[in-house]
């Protein structure tokens, strides 16, 4: 990432168009990267996802998991029984990110105190109305 070529400035249409910024986005809402995670371990249904996150709407969730479907990273699957069943799973695109999330994830808990420190200090020295 740092040695590709970025111009100065960044037009704000590039930074947009940027598949980077794109993923990033995708992945920092509040939800999706807790539902790739759980379905990094194994196939969910709809349920069973709902029933794994505390907090999260069956509006919400229903929302996630469309969004991760239209983006090529979550495969639903329909099977014909009676109620049908809905059973949601990483594709291969999906199961690719996870390496990338997980470094990030270790570097994140790897640094938790000295972050947590730095945005404390910040709070502290931050002007008054910021």
């Amino acid at each position: 990432m740092v040695a590709s070529y970025l111009p100065t400035p960044v037009s704000v249409e590039e930074y947009d168009r940027c598949p980077v910024t794109d993923v990033l986005r995708l992945v920092g809402d509040r939800w999706s990267l807790l539902v790739l995670a759980l379905l990094g371990r194994r196939a969910h249904r709809y349920n069973e996802l709902h029933r794994s996150i505390e907090g999260i709407s069956q509006r919400m969730l229903t929302r996630t998991l469309r969004n991760l479907e239209a983006r090529g990273l979550v495969q639903r699957t329909v099977y014909a029984t009676t109620p049908p069943s809905v059973e949601y799973r990483l594709t291969s695109l999906g199961a690719g990110l996870l390496t990338p999330l997980s470094a990030l994830a270790d570097w994140a808990v790897r640094h938790e105190r000295e972050l947590t420190e730095a945005r404390r200090l910040g709070a502290l020295h931050a002007p008054a109305g910021d």
